[in-house]
């Protein structure tokens, strides 16, 4: 007797669902109070971080992640017993990371949590030995892509007009020009494709979610993409550092400083600490650069998503027949769907004063959702893995991209902002 089929449905669809499901929760009036991680001192620490209010916040953005994560499980197949003892613990270590990264003195030097979060759980993972139902219960690409689908909330289409031609026309060339060079420079190096995407996008668009958004486009290797977020985050801080001094060495005025900032420094963060050493000029300039490389950024990911499926379509089919629409919808990663949609939904259908009351909170959830991840990448890894002899290719890849980079920048920043 033949088997009757089972109805299933894919982490990608479930991560569609998880996601848009929080974004209209959030849209309904379900108060998701922003969370504080923001210390100086340790009485600010206390007074702050740990009172009453703010850790009820964390309280409640923790059970929001905690329902979410378990009915995802339910909807996978999951084993929800071990995430019930699994997760807890992840958010425990991911919520020191992020009290951290709050530091003011960390704050200065760019230190985002979620390389705290990778630093822990590599810790972790290389003094003890955790058991694998542990290691099993980690549910990596899940925290990634619900991460992606809030992302999508802040990507406005609309604000593109805000951000200015000049910008536009510098954020297109450079993305552009930078990507296909560090493509171009992976490949010579013979770097695999998966690793040559991951440091094209982080390089050339917007740093850490541009590698984070590409690795879920193409299913990337966890253990990668923490190479390439590390090298993100290590190269912000002296570039955000000397930058500025170089660009008053040079003699440049503030616009095009500011333009230069912005278009080569991958981290906002930086962007931002970079501009305002420089002025406000300078500081508002790279902003609106910056910000018109992260409108792109959907489309980046549609793009390789579309190319990626294809590809795999292509190399994967035993006879030389060219793969169908059916084969690539198939393959096709379907979080990019739920990011396009909330681009679209707060770009055209959300107005204006309910994306102010409900962004932050979203914002927040995203920044965890992706700490999380790297919690539990870090668990998963060991250090031989992260820093081993083969990846010093994807190293010198990284930096002769962005020395690249800086120089196409600064030329298009000076010919379009003098």
């Amino acid at each position: 007797m033949p088997s009757s089929k089972t109805f299933s449905i894919s982490e990608d669809w479930v991560v569609v669902i998880l996601g848009l499901g929080i974004i209209f929760l959030a849209l309904f009036g379900m108060g998701i109070s922003k969370p504080s991680f923001s210390w100086m001192s340790n009485a600010e620490l206390v007074e702050k971080v740990l009172s009453v209010k703010n850790l009820s916040a964390i309280a409640i953005q923790f059970f929001v992640v905690f329902v979410t994560a378990i009915i995802g499980a339910i909807l996978l197949g999951k084993n929800v017993k071990t995430l019930l003892s699994v997760l807890p613990a992840v958010y425990v270590l991911t919520l020191l990371a992020l009290i951290l990264a709050g530091n003011a003195v960390v704050k200065e030097y760019n230190l985002e949590a979620v390389i705290f979060s990778l630093g822990i759980g590599l810790l972790i993972s290389n003094f003890f030995r955790l058991p694998q139902w542990f290691k099993d219960a980690l549910s990596t690409e899940l925290y990634v892509k619900i991460g992606l689908v809030l992302l999508g909330t802040t990507v406005i289409f609309g604000n593109i007009l805000k951000a200015g031609s000049l910008g536009l026309i510098q954020a297109l060339v450079v993305v552009i020009s930078v990507w296909y060079f560090a493509f171009w420079i992976c490949k010579k190096l013979k770097i695999d494709k998966e690793m040559s995407l991951m440091l094209s996008s982080a390089v050339s668009i917007c740093g850490v979610s541009a590698a984070i958004a590409t690795s879920g486009a193409i299913k990337g290797d966890s253990k990668k993409l923490s190479y390439v977020i590390s090298l993100v985050l290590i190269t912000a801080i002296p570039m955000m550092i000397f930058m500025p001094y170089i660009a008053e060495w040079l003699g440049l005025s503030q616009e095009v400083t500011g333009a230069w900032l912005g278009g080569s420094i991958d981290t906002t963060g930086a962007v931002v600490a970079s501009g305002s050493l420089v002025g406000e000029e300078a500081l508002e300039i790279s902003t609106i650069v910056k910000f018109s490389q992260n409108v792109l950024l959907g489309i980046a990911a549609f793009a390789i998503s579309i190319y990626w499926t294809y590809t795999k379509s292509v190399n994967d089919e035993i006879q030389q027949e060219k793969p169908t629409l059916k084969i690539i919808w198939d393959r096709f990663p379907k979080f990019v769907i739920g990011f396009v949609f909330a681009s679209l939904l707060f770009s055209f259908a959300v107005s204006s004063e309910t994306n102010a009351l409900v962004k932050d909170s979203l914002k927040s959830l995203q920044g965890l959702w992706f700490a999380l991840a790297f919690t539990s990448i870090g668990l998963e890894t060991n250090f031989k893995d992260l820093f081993g002899q083969e990846n010093k290719k994807p190293l010198y890849a990284f930096l002769i991209a962005q020395t690249f980079n800086v120089i196409v920048t600064l030329v298009v920043a000076l010919i379009l902002f003098k």
